[in-house]
């Protein structure tokens, strides 16, 4: 057969193996001492990009819970002008 996949005996030649990521811990179940609050931008900041955008759960370890909370509260802290929107350019 012309556009048959020739199969070789080494079944490892294709498959990959998963290298195991170990799960992030989430900061604030870790460390009941710390909160959430929206006046704080230099703890909020943490958790965004330079660009401003929220950085996603799977990378900063957060649980469902407090990911929602930091959210909001980036949010909220951007609409009171603590936090930028944006970056700022400087041309």
């Amino acid at each position: 057969m012309e556009g048959s996949r020739k199969r070789s005996n080494n079944k490892k030649s294709y498959r990959r193996k998963r290298p195991y990521h170990r799960r992030k811990v989430c900061k604030f179940c870790a460390d009941s001492s710390l909160a959430i609050d929206y006046k704080d931008p230099n703890t909020l900041r943490y958790f965004t990009t330079e660009r401003g955008k929220i950085i996603p759960r799977r990378i900063t370890g957060n649980c469902a819970k407090h990911q929602r909370a930091l959210t909001r509260a980036i949010k909220r802290s951007r609409t009171i002008a603590l936090m930028p929107y944006t970056a700022s350019f400087t041309h």
